[in-house]
């Protein structure tokens, strides 16, 4: 092409018509020839320089974007399921045509699959991050939940019974696998006030293994620097159903004060094989008695053995003396070997001279709404949900009554065969926190948002 264009300038004129640019570069014969061909080449290079520095260029401007700090875009957790219409009964402005939808779900996955800071994995899963009121700020509880599954319930749990004021120590299975382990240690470094137990038992359901794991937690609870006033214990599978501030006043009323909360009786005959037996803890598995049915030696110190719940609110001095006192120790020592420990080791100090006993306290105490088989008929009308080892796993039915018991807390969920009854008293339970409050209303803290079919716009509720 550029010889062409040379040999038509050649012939309309001499050379020193031409332009300069065409005087260096063309030529006639074998000169003209060469300089074409440089020329070309000359294009060339000036052309790849150039693609070279734009490359350059970009590349450059790439990695100084990828460098410089830019404002993170966090996954949220998604919407979930709306709630059950059922619950609408149970759930304030729910108004015709606006249902109720959680603001988070698939909880384990956003925790499991996430590398959030902490401040946003509190913010997204909703906890609250201060005292909701100063009454309950100065009387801080100190928690014992015991895990080993579910890892989105225990969220949940943890969640609604989380005040910065309190302390918890959260004593997950030494048999749990391994991620579920993982991901319970990531949700509590997250918090100054919860922490793992330093010793972990391989808990045996009815096995010494069970008391074991609430001993480990208020030995390292001793240590903790919150000055709290009583320790109250639950399992992953329970949910409270009395806010923070109503668990403050009911501890604080004229009745327990100054008690120990550890309902039950003197042991029945029914329940005496318990004591009276050898049993032995098939780590991990079962309690199986030993031999054909070997008797125990008596209880030490002359001990009235007493049979009752396994779960407390015990004072402070009452924690110090089980941990220091010889009558504790040797009863502990002599309970290794029975039937459900748990079941008895409480009660049963709570009825001798110690701080904090209520020697005459009995059944007192709303510590559990419990629906078993055995008292159907007589405490309850039936159990909604299911039956596992013959306590209810709760269903949207059974809501009422736990609503109308009032207990603590109210025993067993699971998250994935009723999911309908557990969304809807999580729903509930908060509402009435948030409604309790007397300081502003963080936005992070509201669980649920309400969709009005009528308009079609999303909006947060306060209620």
């Amino acid at each position: 092409m550029l010889m062409r264009k040379a040999l038509l300038l050649y012939k309309k004129g001499p050379l020193s018509d031409l332009p300069q640019r065409s005087f260096i570069c063309g030529g006639a014969g074998v000169l003209q020839r060469d300089r074409t061909i440089m020329c070309q080449l000359e294009g060339k290079k000036y052309s790849f320089l150039l693609c070279l520095g734009m490359s350059i260029t970009v590349c450059l401007l790439i990695y100084l974007k990828t460098r410089m700090p830019t404002e993170q875009r966090h996954p949220q957790p998604p919407s979930c399921r709306p709630f059950s219409t059922e619950c609408r009964t149970f759930l304030p402005n729910m108004e015709k045509g606006v249902t109720w939808h959680r603001r988070d779900c698939q909880v384990e996955n956003y925790i499991l699959n996430s590398n959030l800071q902490c401040s946003n994995l509190i913010r997204d899963l909703h906890f609250i991050t201060r005292p909701l009121s100063h009454e309950e700020e100065e009387y801080p509880i100190a928690f014992i939940v015991t895990v080993h599954k579910e890892l989105e319930l225990f969220v949940r749990v943890l969640r609604a019974i989380y005040m910065p004021q309190n302390v918890y120590c959260i004593h997950v299975d030494a048999k749990a696998p391994w991620e579920y382990k993982a991901a319970v240690r990531r949700i509590v470094s997250c918090f100054e006030n919860v922490f793992l137990s330093t010793r972990s038992e391989t808990v045996t359901y009815a096995g010494f293994s069970r008391l074991q794991a609430d001993l480990n937690c208020m030995k390292d609870l001793t240590k903790s620097k919150i000055g709290w006033r009583k320790v109250v214990n639950l399992c992953g599978q329970e949910f409270p159903v009395k806010s923070n501030v109503e668990l403050v006043r009911y501890l604080q009323s004229k009745e327990w004060k100054d008690r120990n909360m550890t309902p039950g009786v003197k042991q029945p005959l029914s329940k005496s094989h318990r004591t009276q037996l050898q049993h032995q803890e098939i780590i991990g598995s079962h309690v199986a008695l030993k031999g054909r049915g070997l008797k125990k030696r008596p209880p030490p110190h002359n001990l009235q053995i007493y049979f009752g719940t396994a779960y407390y609110a015990l004072m402070r001095d009452f924690v110090d003396f089980v941990q220091e006192s010889p009558v504790a120790r040797d009863l502990l020592e002599w309970s290794k070997d029975t039937f459900s420990p748990d079941e008895h080791y409480w009660v049963t100090l709570n009825h001798i001279k110690a701080p904090g006993s209520y020697i005459d306290g009995g059944w007192k105490g709303d510590i559990r709404a419990i629906k078993w088989r055995d008292q159907e008929g007589m405490t309850h009308a039936g159990c909604k949900g299911h039956y596992v080892r013959d306590i209810c796993i709760y269903g949207m039915e059974d809501l009422p009554w736990i609503f109308d018991r009032n207990s603590i807390f109210a025993n067993k969920f699971e998250s994935k065969t009723s999911p309908e009854a557990l969304d809807c008293l999580e729903q509930w339970h908060r509402s009435k926190v948030l409604n309790q409050t007397t300081v502003p209303i963080e936005p992070s803290w509201i669980l649920a948002t309400q969709h009005d079919s009528r308009n079609s716009s999303y909006f947060s509720s306060h209620a």
